[in-house]
């Protein structure tokens, strides 16, 4: 192929979606045509995209003719509908759902730690992983193949914005609800009864409140979101056995999710040098002065590319161990960054001669 490959951009006027040609518009032009693809109440919009006011089309099979590279970010359920038709009419698709990221045939890739998988494709699908999972997993490959992971315990801090406006909006008039009330929290049933029965998608206030639940109920008690840490996990370092608990939590923060991480690896770690394992990985930064204030903290990572990690320390009770705590913006690194830097990696390979 001479030419630059066509790209469409499927859920282009979500939050991803928007965040996505952002960064379409900030980085490499690897691209030639970029088609916008969203629901029907978006039809005929016009989004500003790459220094271009691109109008926005509706989900059809024909959208797909001539594309090379679909990117999605849709609910899971349009994307085990749409996903293989745009397949069908010649596309690979990068999917930022859970459709398809434990089918064993779509590979799981996170460019800064398995770049060559993306060639290894037998359906036309990469996936993207979980959010939550990329702010938290590139932080962690890098010590893995210096130390040898062995097992985590995760206790994640998730943003609002993980699902999406609607998740923003609650949160934002929730905090208008409260505002001005210096005595809520102080009583049992106040915030409730301040906030009232809107809550949105979440299943309590929490507007001065943190909700120990994200994601829909699994098996055993557990939540979606916290199976998806292990699973993605697994699959992302090819540890098929590796040790992973969780625990989701939902917190009153826009944009960012963090993740308190405790690895146990194969051999003794320190923190030092754990600390310059970091900061020579790719996506990383590290902001760990805890006597200067200095944390790894979701104010400071929105709008920003890489996870930031600090908090670094070896357990109290296990040599072999490490704890310290990641943050990163959801809507970049967690998914619309990295479906670009797999998009770019296959827009190389396709303009390859």
């Amino acid at each position: 192929m001479a030419s630059q490959p066509t790209l469409a951009v499927v859920g282009a006027t979500g939050a991803v979606g928007t965040v996505l040609c952002e960064l379409l518009t900030g980085r490499r032009n690897v691209w030639g045509e970029i088609r916008l693809v969203a629901s029907r109440q978006s039809v005929g919009k016009t989004v500003r995209c790459r220094g271009e006011d691109l109008t926005v089309r509706g989900l059809t099979p024909e959208v797909f003719d001539g594309v090379d590279v679909a990117m999605f970010d849709v609910p899971d359920e349009v994307s085990a509908q749409w996903v293989p038709t745009a397949v069908d009419r010649g596309a690979v698709v990068v999917d930022n759902t859970g459709a398809f990221r434990m089918d064993r045939d779509v590979p799981l890739v996170v460019p800064e730690i398995n770049p060559e998988q993306v060639r290894h494709r037998p359906k036309g699908i990469i996936g993207n992983a979980n959010c939550t999972t990329l702010a938290m997993i590139v932080a962690v490959a890098p010590l893995h193949r210096e130390y040898g992971l062995r097992e985590l315990v995760l206790s994640s801090y998730q943003a609002v914005s993980d699902v999406g406006q609607a998740g923003v909006d609650t949160l934002h008039t929730q905090l208008v609800k409260i505002v001005g009330d210096r005595g809520l929290g102080s009583r049992p049933g106040d915030v409730r009864q301040a906030v009232g029965d809107d809550l949105g998608p979440f299943p309590a206030p929490l507007a001065l409140n943190v909700v120990p639940w994200t994601g829909v109920s699994s098996d055993g008690g557990w939540s979606s979101d916290e199976v998806t840490l292990r699973n993605d996990s697994r699959k992302i370092l090819e540890l098929p056995d590796l040790k992973v608990t969780a625990t989701c939590v939902r917190v009153p923060v826009v944009t960012g999710h963090s993740v308190a991480v405790h690895a146990v690896f194969g051999t003794e770690v320190d923190a030092e040098g754990a600390r310059e394992v970091l900061r020579n990985a790719p996506g990383v930064i590290v902001v760990d002065d805890p006597a200067a204030g200095e944390f790894p903290m979701p104010i400071d990572a929105v709008g920003t590319d890489p996870s930031w990690v600090g908090r670094l320390r070896r357990a109290l009770d296990d040599p072999r161990a490490l704890d310290f705590f990641v943050t990163g913006d959801n809507l970049r690194k967690g998914a619309a960054l990295n479906a670009a830097q797999i998009g770019e990696i296959l827009a190389g390979e396709l303009t390859q001669p």
